[in-house]
């Protein structure tokens, strides 16, 4: 029973990794903030909804899939 468990926590683990790494690649790079904000293009439509645009929702789901797969691997080592 026990190796079970272990089994499936360890393939969720490793789509839980595939995930945080595909979300973490589909995101832009910061850089293109910081020379925006300085030409003053921080003020356009897409800065304003930030909140809505998809890399925010993707920093979010990148926070999410972070925390699973920390609490996966604690949960694995106790195992």
């Amino acid at each position: 029973m026990n190796e079970t468990i272990r089994l499936v926590l360890t393939i969720v683990q490793v789509v839980v990794s595939l995930a945080l790494i595909l979300t973490v690649i589909f995101q832009s790079g910061k850089q293109a903030g910081i020379s925006g904000s300085v030409s003053g293009a921080a003020d356009t439509f897409f800065g304003k909804n930030k909140a809505r645009s998809l890399d925010a929702k993707l920093e979010k789901l990148t926070t999410v899939t972070a925390v699973c797969f920390i609490i996966l691997t604690f949960v694995l080592t106790v195992l």
